[in-house]
């Protein structure tokens, strides 16, 4: 008795595994709802005129030897790219001259070892491989629109010959590539097959010959059951969907007799044995730490660490300009002064800077002088205790801006003093001087942090 729910979603459904795509095992049940048969009548005897035998309407033997009620029912078990072999095929690759490929001639012998062990397993559900010629005609000529007067676009045209496939591997000779990287003068063909994101894909079509029980192995009465396309990220696409708690799809075939056939999609791929699960997880486990120890290696040895309760600063600054004042030909005198309590710096750390003499350049009424003088220092701070008070005093730099006249005199402009930031990221700071009306930019990018690791910006 036919289902009264169909599922009639044939859209496409995307799932993602990081197990083996091998591993992949699909139930096809493809099952005829209308027969086609006749019932053989045959006349009842010793019974009476008016009386039939029961069995008279129990299906016959056909000439193979299986009764039609089997060729009305099939189920299969198919793992990722297993081939099995169509009744066209079959009768195709017995004929030696229409092998022309290798793989024509490897699919004769697997079908001589067929005939020769009792025959194909499966009748009507078969299979189309990745590498077997074979193109899904509606994926192309699919309408996306119900217009009968519907045209295609150009950019439909151009992708109508375009299928993706596995990219081959380009040959090596003394690590050089054999082909050219760049193809100055491209043909209208090479530009077809090449100008779209060439993804490396596997595909996959399970069939159908939904043709009479004595016309099997017409290329008229295959149909696409399901496609299934993976691609190297472990994408796996299945057109349609899994049936699940779904519905049964149905096929009505075209012609003289219609016919109607249901089919389920089931994934039945075996679960990982905890076995299988405990030695994934060791190799992961081994993968991550030789990556840990890669990274590492990197790294290096020299990398210091911060002294246990200690909160290290680094600044990194830059002197940019200097406007406002009244002479040519400046320069900055800076110092940082460090607080007294807890604070150090190392043996090797200059505290103190000048900057380049730099010409004054006329900006509007102000005359500007443009340093662009980086510098950097760090500085430790040692206490035990971590709170928000813990820090009175933070590190001050000092500015001094100063001339050089004509008789090579030296001259204070002026002068001033900042705090230096006590939130890491970058700050621009006007220095207000304590003479004349001059001010001096600077810029700088500072950090602090405490054991176990250090920033730097």
């Amino acid at each position: 008795m036919a289902e009264a729910v169909w599922s009639t979603d044939t859209g496409e459904a995307v799932y993602r595994s990081r197990d083996p795509v091998r591993n992949l095992r699909l139930r096809v049940r493809l099952q005829r709802i209308t027969s086609s048969h006749f019932l053989h009548y045959q006349p009842a005897a010793q019974l009476g005129k008016d009386l039939i035998d029961l069995a008279t309407f129990r299906p016959q033997p056909t000439a193979s030897g299986h009764r039609p009620e089997e060729d009305e029912e099939e189920e299969i078990v198919i793992g990722w790219q297993e081939k099995l072999f169509s009744q066209f095929e079959v009768d195709l690759y017995q004929n030696e001259a229409a092998c022309q490929s290798p793989l024509d001639y490897q699919y004769r012998q697997e079908i001589l070892k067929l005939e020769n062990s009792g025959g194909k397993k499966n009748r009507r559900i078969f299979t189309y491989t990745d590498s077997d010629r074979y193109t899904n005609l509606e994926e192309h000529c699919q309408r996306m629109t119900t217009a009968a007067s519907e045209v295609p676009s150009f950019l439909v045209e151009r992708m109508a010959n375009v299928r993706r496939r596995r990219q081959d591997r380009r040959g090596m000779e003394g690590g050089i590539l054999k082909s050219r990287i760049v193809t100055w003068e491209p043909s209208e063909e090479f530009v077809r097959n090449n100008h779209v994101i060439n993804t490396p894909l596997q595909t996959m079509h399970i069939m159908a010959d939904l043709g009479p029980c004595k016309k099997l192995g017409y290329k008229k009465y295959e149909h696409v059951l399901c496609t299934l396309k993976v691609d190297s990220n472990g994408v796996i696409t299945v057109k349609p969907d899994f049936t699940g708690l779904k519905g049964p799809y149905r096929i009505e075939t075209e012609g003289e007799k219609q016919e109607l056939w249901k089919y389920t999609i089931d994934n039945v791929s075996p679960l990982a044995q905890p076995e299988e699960e405990e030695r994934e997880r060791r190799v992961f486990k081994d993968l991550y730490g030789r990556h840990k120890e890669y990274l590492s290696s990197l790294v290096g040895t020299d990398f210091e660490l911060t002294v246990p309760g200690a909160l290290r600063l680094f600044v990194n600054g830059e002197v940019v300009s200097a406007q406002g004042y009244e002479y040519d030909n400046l320069y900055v005198h800076f110092f940082v002064e460090l607080p007294a309590t807890n604070w150090s710096s190392p043996a090797f750390q200059q505290l103190s800077g000048v900057t380049q003499t730099c010409a004054t350049k006329s900006l509007g009424m102000d005359k500007v002088a443009y340093f662009s003088y980086p510098f950097t220092f760090e500085a430790f701070f040692l206490h035990e205790d971590e709170s928000t008070d813990a820090l009175p005093e933070w590190p001050v730099l000092y500015c001094e801006v100063l001339s050089l006249d004509f008789w090579q005199r030296y001259r204070v402009e002026g002068y001033g003093a900042v705090v230096l930031p006590a939130t890491p990221g970058p700050s621009w700071n006007r220095v207000p001087f304590g003479k004349g009306c001059g001010a001096c930019w600077t810029v700088w990018k500072g950090s602090a942090s405490r054991v176990p690791f250090t920033m730097c910006w």
